[in-house]
């Protein structure tokens, strides 16, 4: 059952004229689900599931073909999200306390109304909304977490046929799989369930998107699409999360999310950036948007206000090249070309992919001296990334 939270924030009179005027800000919507890949959706390549109300979002905004989880679990990825902080600095807790508290308080300093909901439920809070009065909903999805049973049968229907030729799926389990280990017993038959999932999730950001439209709210409204991390759904052998395999991994189908912002008028429609950006810069991105002061501070995010609405970054501060992860004891340095994941500090096993000539990730190239070269520089880069944001 969804809750309504509001809060209210008190503020001294001040002089009529030493009053600074207050920005105009749109409402915000921010539809946030655990274990959608950006590989699933169509507006990111996916040819076999059919996700048009997600791919019409991509068409009228502007997405990011490089976003990366910071890490790899549902739970501790919305935590640095909503927090602007690294794992680290939430203390690798599986459940942060008080990390959607930092959004919300945030939102609220600045008269905001808030809600969460399941995008199936968020209808009855839109139709109560105004355009003179700024709203925050985060919506989220549950039916993408298996075994999908409560998917309605007219979706499983549009997939019964479906082989997932395309879909790079294995037939077999992993050596190393872990956490939904058994979904691989017949992988085809759950990637149907998994897609017709998918597509029960495409139908009521539709819905969302229709309300908005209904109330007038669109104009005044941004809508950003984005994943806590990605599910494998049986490439490489696993189907879940990081959590899928025993070491945790970090490959490109877990962290590598969706990240769509649709706001008319504001956001190029058709746009694509190509920045590596990661979910610790969603917090700074959204102080920039509404002029407020990041609640924390020595966060490592940046705000990427500029690139996401079509406007240049300045000539002396370019977009960085590496975004990083951590999880437990796994982290991951990655930049457009290539991937290190380190385990225990270097001292378990470790993997370097060259994602351009081996975008699958299958070819480990962590000891092959050719490549010794990029791997230090990518090991020291981790290191002092862990050493200056790891309080």
């Amino acid at each position: 059952m969804s809750q309504t939270r509001r809060f209210f924030l008190g503020s001294l009179a001040l002089p009529a004229l030493a009053r600074k005027p207050a920005p105009e800000r749109p409402s915000l919507v921010l539809i946030l689900v655990d274990g959608l890949s950006a590989w699933m959706l169509g507006a990111y390549g996916n040819k076999e599931i059919r996700t048009p109300n997600l791919d019409r979002l991509a068409q009228t905004g502007t997405r990011f073909s490089n976003h990366l989880v910071c890490s790899p679990a549902p739970a501790l990825s919305r935590a640095t999200m909503f927090t602007g902080r690294t794992p680290m600095q939430l203390g690798d807790a599986e459940s942060p306390a008080g990390a959607e508290d930092t959004l919300g308080k945030l939102l609220a300093g600045l008269q905001y109304t808030t809600h969460s909901a399941d995008t199936g439920a968020a209808g009855q809070f839109l139709g109560q909304q105004e355009r003179a009065k700024p709203f925050f909903l985060l919506a989220g999805f549950s039916g993408l977490q298996p075994p999908y049973e409560n998917i309605d049968r007219k979706y499983r229907a549009l997939y019964a046929q479906s082989k997932f030729d395309t879909l790079n799926l294995e037939r077999a389990a992993a050596p190393n799989a872990r956490a939904g280990k058994e979904m691989l017993a017949d992988v085809v038959g759950n990637a149907r369930k998994a897609a017709a999932a998918v597509t029960a999730l495409d139908d009521e950001v539709g819905t969302i998107v229709a309300g908005l439209a209904q109330k007038q709210l669109l104009e005044n409204t941004l809508i950003i699409v984005a994943s806590s991390c990605g599910s494998l759904l049986g490439r490489h052998g696993l189907w879940d999360s990081g959590q899928a395999s025993d070491p945790v991994n970090m490959y490109e189908e877990v962290v590598a999310t969706p990240l769509i912002w649709s706001w008319l008028g504001h956001v190029p429609a058709q746009g694509i950036r190509p920045e590596l950006v990661s979910t610790y810069d969603f917090l700074p991105t959204l102080c920039d948007l509404l002029d407020a002061p990041a609640p924390t501070a020595n966060l490592c995010g940046r705000s990427y206000l500029l690139p996401i609405t079509g406007k240049p970054l300045p000539k002396k501060q370019p977009w960085r090249k590496t975004v990083f992860g951590h999880y437990q004891n796994t982290e991951m340095a990655r930049i457009e070309r290539y991937k290190l994941v380190m385990r225990d500090g270097g001292k378990g096993p470790g993997e370097l992919y060259d994602l351009a000539e081996d975008p699958t990730e299958r070819v480990n190239q962590y000891v092959n001296p050719q490549f010794l070269t990029i791997r230090t520089t990518l090991a020291q880069a981790l290191s002092g990334w862990k050493q200056r944001y790891s309080q």
